[in-house]
């Protein structure tokens, strides 16, 4: 599947689009990964939806040129260029696109319905980012000192190795977390991508309670799936977020660990589209 691109200021934004449904959905991949990630759900559901998948900056073959910094007001306008141009539009009221977002992709699914809640049908999440503050993120990201460590760090590397071993051995953090940090600082560009995705995204930061409050607003249905196995995002943190929006939210656990969005799981995901 080859992508379609737009141009975005001084940025070409790739996306990959099928489907001949009426209903639209905007799908945001995870951390490190690309939007075809999201097409083993062209066959199954393509007759009822029509998917626009998105290459986040610094991921696959979007060409981001607009420094570090990506904004809700990029990402709406983005978005509706991508809707515009295939027939949707954000002020059309008759077709609500459905959101879906995995891992870091749901905190973009997130952001974006904290813009603009009435115009959304549904949120679907798939052990979504954004659901909880991860201290290590605000302050590699949110605070000048933080992140000047950070850009430090991977180019320097060697100590932080050492120490998250120490961590291990010690059993301050697990296995799972162990080895999803060592493969993403494994070598220096990945290093490089780490800290340019992070700074990039900085300023998508859903307010938690203000969503909570939209969507009870709405009444935005909201369907969250986590892996029985994943260490990395627990379903803990989705049943915390559920609390106050229960008529609202349901949370699914299935039979996988963080790689939620995947083919082995289609017969999950299509029904959470769908109902």
């Amino acid at each position: 599947m080859e992508p379609n691109r737009i141009i975005y200021k001084k940025s070409t934004i790739a996306y990959y689009s099928w489907g001949s449904g009426a209903r639209p959905v905007i799908c945001f991949h995870g951390y490190g990964e690309e939007a075809s990630s999201f097409d083993f759900l062209a066959q199954p559901a393509d007759n009822q939806f029509s998917f626009f998948a998105i290459d986040l900056p610094f991921h696959g073959k979007t060409d981001w040129k607009e420094a570090l910094t990506f904004t809700l007001s990029d990402l709406l306008q983005i978005v509706e260029d991508i809707l515009d141009r295939h027939g949707y539009s954000l002020l059309n009221q008759k077709f609500k696109p459905v959101l879906i977002g995995f891992s870091l992709g749901g905190r973009m699914a997130l952001s974006l319905y904290q813009a603009i809640p009435e115009k959304i049908e549904k949120l679907v999440l798939l052990a979504p980012d954004g659901l909880k503050v991860n201290f290590w993120y605000w302050l590699t990201t949110q605070t000048w000192p933080g992140n000047k460590f950070f850009s430090f760090t991977m180019k320097h590397p060697n100590w932080f190795f050492s120490l998250i071993k120490f961590c291990n051995r010690l059993k301050l953090i697990n296995t799972s977390i162990f080895k999803f940090v060592t493969f993403y600082v494994h070598d220096a560009e990945a290093r490089h991508l780490l800290y340019t995705r992070w700074t990039c995204l900085r300023k998508l930061k859903p307010d938690l309670a203000k969503i909570k409050d939209q969507i009870r607003t709405n009444k935005t249905p909201v369907r969250l799936l986590y892996g029985k196995h994943d260490r990395i995002i627990l379903s803990s943190v989705g049943e915390k977020f559920k609390k106050g929006i229960e008529a609202e939210c349901t949370i699914s656990i299935i039979h996988a660990g963080h790689k939620v969005l995947h083919k082995n799981h289609i017969e999950e995901i299509v029904p959470a589209l769908l109902h």
